[in-house]
C-alpha cells in the first residue's frame, strides 16, 4: 500500500501572534510522520485564512514560499471557524488520500496526530481527538462545557464527548461528507451520521501559545444553540409537551375558577392574575423565539447561499512565479 497523502488543515483567524510559533510545530510533526514512513512526502499542512484583519494571511503567503510543504487558502471573508473548517476539507479532499483538523493555537496535543494516522491505516476513516480531562479549564467552563455535551446528546444529537474539531477524515469520507448541504453546520454533530468505522484518540489539552481566545462566552453560547437547533428538532417538541402542560394546568384553572364562582367563594386579588399573565407571556415569547430560530435557519437553507468563498491561494501564487 503506497503511502497516504496528508493534509492538516487549520483554520486561521487574526493569528500573527501564534501562527509564527505553531507553523514550526506542524511542520516538524508532518516531516516526522514523513520520515516514520506514515504518510507522504506530498503530504501537507493547509492553512485556512478566515478574513483576518491582521497580519495573517502574508504570514500564510511567506511560509509558502519558505516551505513546499505549507499552503493556504484565503476565504473573500470571515464565515466563521466551522465554515472556515469546512472550507479548508473541502478544498482537500480532492488532493489527498487523508485529513487532520487542528485549530491553529496549539492548545491540542499535535503528537496524537501519530496514533491517529496509525489508526487512518489500520482501516479507520475517521478518528476523533478527545480530550482526557478538563483539568486546565476554570470550574464554570468545564461544568458548561460538559453539561453542553450532555445536553446536546439528551436532545438526539450523536456527539463524541469532550470531542471539539481535532479530527482525522479519510478523503472517502470527506467525499461523503461533501453531499450533506446545510448551509448551518456543526461540524462535530455531522460528522458522526456520516458513519464509517471511527475510533477515538485521547490526549490531554494544553494552555494557548500566544494571543487571546476568539471564543469568549458569547461565541461559546452561539455555536452551542446553533448545534442544537442545526441537529435537533426535540426542542419543538419540547414546546409542544410543554404547550400540552400548561394547557392542562388552564384548563383545571378554568374549572376551579367556576366552581368557585358556583359555591360563592369567589375574591377580587391581581396578585394570582398578575403571576398568570406574566407566566403565560414568558412561556409564549419564549416558545416563539425558539419556532422563529428554526424558522430562520429555514429561510437561510431556502436561500442556497455558498457558505464560503475562496479568494486566493497560495498553491495559485506559486504557480504563477
Amino acid at each position: 500500500m503506497d503511502q497516504p497523502k496528508l493534509y492538516i488543515v487549520i483554520p486561521c483567524y487574526n493569528e500573527q501572534e501564534v501562527l509564527p510559533i505553531t507553523s514550526e510545530l506542524f511542520l516538524d510533526k508532518l516531516r516526522s510522520l514523513i520520515a516514520q514512513k506514515k504518510i507522504s512526502e506530498e503530504s501537507r499542512v493547509l492553512f485556512v485564512n478566515d478574513g483576518s484583519k491582521d497580519d495573517t494571511w502574508n504570514i500564510i503567503k511567506k511560509l509558502s514560499h519558505k516551505d513546499e510543504h505549507f499552503e493556504g487558502i484565503c476565504l473573500s471573508r470571515n464565515r466563521g471557524h466551522q465554515n472556515a473548517l469546512l472550507g479548508g476539507l473541502m478544498y482537500a479532499k480532492d488532493r489527498c488520500d487523508v485529513t487532520i483538523s487542528i485549530d491553529c493555537d496549539g492548545q491540542d496535543d499535535i503528537n496524537a496526530m501519530d496514533a491517529m494516522v496509525d489508526a487512518y491505516l489500520d482501516g479507520c476513516d475517521v478518528v476523533y481527538g478527545v480530550r482526557a480531562k478538563r483539568s486546565t479549564d476554570t470550574f464554570f467552563k468545564r461544568f458548561t462545557a460538559e453539561g453542553f455535551y450532555h445536553l446536546m446528546n439528551w436532545l438526539g444529537a450523536n456527539v463524541v464527548f469532550n470531542h471539539a474539531d481535532y479530527r482525522l477524515m479519510s478523503s472517502r469520507a470527506l467525499q461523503e461528507f461533501s453531499q450533506f448541504k446545510e448551509v448551518n453546520i456543526f461540524l462535530r454533530g455531522m460528522v458522526p451520521l456520516v458513519g464509517f468505522k471511527s475510533t477515538s484518540v485521547y490526549y490531554d489539552r494544553a494552555e494557548r501559545m500566544a494571543g487571546e481566545s476568539h471564543y469568549p462566552l458569547k461565541k461559546m453560547l452561539a455555536l452551542a444553540f446553533d448545534g442544537i437547533t442545526s441537529l435537533s428538532v426535540k426542542p419543538i417538541r419540547i414546546i409542544t409537551g410543554m404547550g400540552f402542560l400548561v394547557s392542562v394546568i388552564s384548563f383545571i384553572g378554568v374549572l376551579w375558577a367556576i366552581l368557585s364562582k358556583l359555591v360563592g367563594i369567589t375574591v377580587a386579588g391581581w396578585t394570582s392574575m398578575v403571576c398568570v399573565i406574566c407566566f403565560m407571556g414568558g412561556i409564549q415569547l419564549l416558545c416563539l423565539g425558539v419556532i422563529g430560530e428554526y424558522i430562520g435557519k429555514i429561510y437561510m437553507e431556502t436561500k442556497q447561499r455558498p457558505r464560503y468563498i475562496i479568494s486566493e491561494a497560495t498553491e495559485e501564487d506559486n504557480r504563477s512565479e
